[in-house]
């Protein structure tokens, strides 16, 4: 009979241990679900939410309704490999090793979604990886070689390489549907949904071609820039007007207008059906007979291809927007919207034209700026939107502490949770930006800086040595470095003192 008791209490004590590993910490009797939805490249200017002046995304819109809005989101390295290895692990890139693209990522160390699979969640990756190495930490991970293609991309399923017909967006959402509709439905669930759109060289769906046709968009006022007291952005290489491509960008492709990267092009171009081909050509060759007859200047040239950009781009917006309300509409119809935390961002911003520019990489506000928008409604007490700066360094221990799993010491980022449920909490009054990845095709030198609620200071160093300051609320659009005016020398030093605290506090080398 004793022998039977003590079996039976150690019965107990085992169950009720498993059991506790599957409810989250002071969250009540089960374990979140989290869908993280992660673009490329969407500028926050193009999702309605935060603004409407180009394209209206409803079903974006509809995360940002039914949640928050963080109107501060920012990335610690503009840039796709190594914004998605902070995002993993909830470190800057020095301490987690992935500082550029070029590097190939450190699978080994621990990631959020590791973490979470020992406390018994079902883990999966859908889409764009780009971190070279495998995925690790997920039971599922079927993802894109490299940048992956738009048209009919091969996709690699847990080591093995398969095919697949249709339009990116649209696959991944599928994929990512078909594991929800698999997985054990007894067991918590994280799901990445990691989608290409928006990445250059922004390829429409054919059957989005005639949606916004030939929109004329308000150019930026500072389009045609001539970067005045900006050194290292007078360097840049990522000009609308000279470094956009006629034929790989802006799909001019004939054989009299000269391009560097016409055979990029064609790969993917000859990536299409037969009968996708038709279509796309029964879009854009009018189009080129018109470029071609119209014999631009160089401003009307510039313009030209600004509008031709904006429209290719919002085109692949809007594809991105309506999956993400075919993923919504799942989780609505399976009753999963009440226990699961939907998080939409981007790895980093884009330029929109500003500064005559497009792509990202520097630390001024369209490529340093994300949007942010989480959905939650049983257990996220604010609506609106959340003002406090907080960085993609925040994702992975916001995950842990949803799901009741205590983050790690050498996490570097902070848990949003507190900001969402009223808690009272003392939250960062500055930010830590670093790039690294020079030379490059962009002419964007390394730099790292600090970011205030009102101020921006950034060092160019290796090759040069250059600073700069400004005032975000006296010039929003980074058009004055005050850095040389004497008036400022005092807040120059104090903003120094503060990202030297910085660099400490993330264990940075000094340059």
């Amino acid at each position: 009979m004793k022998k039977y008791t003590f079996y039976l209490l150690i019965f107990i004590l085992l169950t009720g241990l498993s059991c506790s590993e599957k409810v989250g910490k002071n969250e009540g009797d089960q374990q979140p679900n989290i869908v993280f939805i992660m673009s490329d490249d969407h500028s926050y200017q193009t999702l309605s939410a935060y603004d409407d002046r180009y394209i209206h995304t409803p079903n974006l819109d509809r995360i940002a309704e039914e949640g928050v809005v963080f109107t501060n989101s920012f990335v610690s390295n503009s840039i796709c490999g190594p914004s998605r290895a902070v995002m993993l692990t909830g470190k800057h890139s020095h301490m987690n090793g992935q500082i550029d693209n070029f590097t190939t990522f450190d699978n080994t160390q621990p990631n959020f979604a590791k973490y979470l699979q020992s406390a018994g969640y079902q883990t999966s990756l859908v889409g764009k990886w780009h971190l070279k190495s495998n995925p690790t930490g997920f039971d599922n991970w079927e993802v894109l070689i490299g940048q992956g293609n738009y048209y009919n991309s091969t996709f690699i399923e847990n080591g093995v390489k398969k095919a697949s017909q249709g339009y990116v967006t649209d696959v991944i959402t599928d994929k990512a549907i078909k594991w929800l509709d698999n997985r054990k439905k007894d067991q918590p669930f994280c799901l990445l949904v990691h989608h290409k759109a928006a990445h250059r060289i922004w390829q429409p769906n054919i059957t989005m071609l005639d949606s916004l046709s030939e929109n004329e968009y308000e150019i930026p006022e500072n389009f045609f820039d001539d970067y005045k007291g900006r050194k290292a952005a007078k360097l840049n290489k990522m000009s609308i007007i000279k470094d956009m491509d006629l034929v790989y960008d802006l799909k001019m492709n004939d054989d009299s207008i000269q391009s560097k990267y016409r055979k990029g092009y064609l790969n993917m171009y000859n990536l299409m059906t037969p009968e996708q081909k038709e279509i796309w050509d029964a879009y854009y060759t009018p189009i080129l007979k018109q470029f071609k007859e119209a014999g631009l200047t160089d401003d009307e040239l510039a313009i030209w291809k600004y509008q031709r950009y904006m429209n290719d781009y919002l085109k692949v917006i809007r594809s991105l927007d309506d999956n993400v309300g075919r993923l919504l509409d799942y989780l609505d119809k399976q009753e999963l919207k009440d226990n699961t935390l939907v998080v939409y961002t981007s790895d980093q911003g884009f330029y929109m034209g500003e500064h005559g520019w497009f792509d990202k990489r520097y630390m001024y506000e369209q490529s340093l700026r994300t949007p942010l928008l989480m959905r939650f409604p049983e257990r996220i007490k604010t609506s609106g939107t959340v003002t406090q700066m907080v960085q993609n360094i925040d994702y992975a221990p916001t995950f842990l502490d949803f799901a009741g799993i205590d983050i790690p010491d050498d996490m570097q980022g902070m848990s949003v949770k507190p900001l969402l449920t009223g808690k009272e909490i003392n939250w960062r009054d500055a930010i830590y930006y670093q790039y690294y990845e020079s030379p490059n095709e962009h002419g964007v030198k390394k730099h790292y800086g600090i970011r205030t609620d009102r101020y921006k200071l950034i060092h160019f160093y290796e090759d040069m040595d250059e600073w700069e300051l400004y005032d975000l609320q006296t010039d929003p659009d980074e058009m004055k470095n005050l850095y040389g005016n004497e008036k400022h020398q005092s807040l120059i030093k104090d903003l120094k003192e503060r990202l030297e605290n910085l660099q400490k506090q993330y264990k940075v080398n000094t340059y």
